[in-house]
């Protein structure tokens, strides 16, 4: 969930560390710190709040800093300890020997706090992560060696961590190791950077190395050693990366949100493109590995996810059930993880994952993959955790998303269920005929997406009238039940206005209760659908309380008009197909409502974009 930077090389450390800990601040901004090894001290500078804060604290004491040679940054999302600069990172030991940044949790702390103390560890913050700094410390009175000092505390620790840690004894290297969480190594010519993610390092390097699970290395200016905590040495295995500095740019957009949500059409037309080659041949997945004749006798089809990858999912099990006709049940990962399921060596456990690091989800592809089952994973990034673990892996090719906010990504993962559905019923023989016209349809979604965003000033009037509210109800039907939800939990995320989605049909069940002038009702409208006259008197429902209409529709019914406030109309377009559509509005509206209201929209307060622990 916190971005880590390391830095040992020639160059100016301060900016190495700043700039990298700018990339990685989609990642935490609760606080940051720095750890300079600076005239054979360990310099450490630390600030509560957001990057700047740190920033302003280094430019002040410009004059201490001298020639730093290496350094490690931070950039933290709390999660032991509030936040605060006392448990901000670096963590020292007791005699301040060794210095730590950490990402990940320990859940053993506790009793290693426990442990520490009664050795006489004097510990200052609340967080687990200081725990690492005195273990390592204690077994280097006896090692006298930073490597293997940290082999023999790591083995002590129970979770999930990347961890930099420079010693006081030993100036020409900074120590860095891995287990279930994200880190890896840029080289460079002269100099050599450790990072949470390919943003931190990308402006230096193309070359990196990624450290894999339980693996320790040795960083120095000019060499890169990696060995196993077993002590087995492990060949380095140096991937050039193809990732522009523009991925991370905003490139002219005020906010990385509205450029992410302008990039849709693109990323949804490169995801088309090979996929679809013809709309009467099948569709090209060939990053499914799993044969066809296995994929003809899969029963039951389990999707797990989280948040916004949840609300994919939910799409996901409607289009898998219409399309190929195989039962799917979709559920949290955080869920699912805790209770007894029966997921068997029958099973096909499809788990979404923007970032690939989520940590519920992770340990429900472990414990799915326990039993057997053949697990596929739906990520934007190919190189993370969890794809250690999938027999297929479809990238969505969404890119770098640095706002918190999902939007891309949504898209992207959208996209690519509406493909794999396809595929999984034409492999079932399901005839082919039925899909057609659909895959006619995804070949003109990109340019519909396009027609949307030229609305997007009518969006953004419309949205400051409706930035006055502070309780929102969204309601939808059938596929476009998610889309609601994915409108709410945006609209939640960055303008803290509280948002409740809710099945149109279940709003007289209780919800209907709250209805006012004072609370909106939002709703998604697509024709061609029994669920279309429904929802239309569900909205009625709500206008006899006096709640305020708005609807995302695109039909071009008058008679609308006289019932709903604000109506924002879309392409028009087949049910099934909507999703990809509708979710724009909602994107733009949350946006604009909070960029009215002032708020952070890409660093909305207590989120991160990765989330690392359980």
């Amino acid at each position: 969930m916190c971005g880590i930077v390391g830095y040992i090389g020639n160059s100016d450390v301060v900016d190495i560390l700043t700039n990298g800990l700018n990339t990685l601040k989609y990642r935490g901004y609760d606080s940051a710190g720095v750890a300079l090894f600076d005239e054979n001290k360990i310099k450490i500078y630390k600030a509560v709040g957001k990057l700047e804060n740190l920033k302003a604290k280094l430019e002040t004491v410009k004059s201490e800093i001298k020639n730093p040679s290496m350094g490690i940054g931070h950039i933290r999302w709390a999660t032991h300890g509030k936040a605060n600069e006392v448990n901000a990172h670096p963590h020292t030991s007791t005699s301040s020997d060794i210095v730590v940044v950490h990402n990940g949790i320990i859940e053993n702390f506790k009793e290693l706090r426990e442990e520490l103390t009664k050795k006489g560890c004097v510990f200052k913050s609340e967080t687990d992560t200081e725990v690492v700094a005195h273990l390592v410390s204690e077994e280097y009175k006896t090692i006298g060696n930073l490597k293997d000092a940290v082999k023999k505390a790591l083995v002590q620790l129970r979770g999930a961590y990347a961890l930099c840690i420079m010693s006081i004894n030993e100036p020409e290297h900074i120590v860095c190791a891995r287990k279930n969480a994200p880190l890896i190594i840029g080289i460079g010519e002269g100099e050599n950077v450790i990072a949470s993610d390919i943003p931190a390092i990308i402006s230096l390097t193309s070359n990196i190395i990624y450290l894999n699970d339980e693996e320790v290395a040795v960083v120095k200016k000019d060499s890169v050693s990696i060995e196993k905590f077993s002590g087995e040495s492990v060949p380095l295995k140096i991937v050039k990366i193809a990732i522009e500095t523009d991925a991370i740019s905003k490139m002219g957009y005020k906010h990385y949100m509205l450029k992410e949500i302008h990039e849709q059409p693109s990323i949804v037309r490169n995801l088309l493109n090979g996929r679809i080659v013809d709309i009467n041949s099948p569709i090209e997945l060939p990053e499914i590995k799993m044969s066809k004749d296995v994929l003809q006798n899969i029963s039951k089809i389990q999707i797990i996810a989280c948040g916004t990858s949840l609300h994919a999912g939910q799409i996901g099990k409607y289009l898998i059930e219409d399309f190929a006709g195989v039962s799917a049940e979709v559920e949290s990962a955080s869920e699912y993880i805790y209770r007894k399921n029966t997921t068997d060596k029958n099973s096909l456990v499809i788990a979404i994952s923007q970032s690939g690091e989520t940590a519920d989800t992770i340990t429900a592809v472990k414990q799915a993959k326990e039993k057997g089952a053949y697990i596929l994973v739906i990520t934007n990034r190919p190189d993370s955790n969890i794809t250690r673990y999938a027999d297929s892996v479809l990238n969505v090719n969404a890119g770098i998303e640095v706002s918190v906010a999902a939007t891309k990504s949504y898209t992207a993962q959208l996209l690519t269920l509406y493909l794999f559905a396809i595929y999984l019923a034409e492999v079932k023989g399901v005839d082919v005929s039925n899909f057609l016209e659909i895959k006619r349809e995804l070949l003109s979604i990109p340019t519909k997406m396009e027609e949307v965003l030229t609305t997007e000033g009518d969006i953004e009037k419309k949205a400051e009238k409706l930035s006055g509210f502070k309780n929102v109800v969204y309601i939808g039907r059938g596929v476009n039940l998610s889309t609601a939800m994915e409108g709410a939990l945006k609209l939640k995320e960055i303008s803290y206005i509280n948002a409740n989605a809710y099945p149109a049909g279940e709003l007289k069940h209780g919800p209907i209760a709250l209805l006012d002038e004072n609370m909106p009702v939002v709703s998604v409208l697509i024709p061609g659908h029994i669920s279309y006259d429904k929802t239309i008197s569900n909205c009625e429902e709500a206008k006899a309380r006096n709640a305020k209409l708005i609807t995302v529709t695109s039909s071009n019914d008058e008679k609308l008009n006289n019932l709903f406030d604000v109506i924002i109309r879309i392409p028009e377009v087949s049910n099934v197909l909507s999703p990809i559509l509708a979710v724009i509005p909602f994107q733009l509206l949350a946006y604009y409502i909070s960029n009215f209201l002032g708020k952070d929209v890409d660093q909305p307060r207590n989120l991160a974009k990765s989330v690392t622990v359980e």
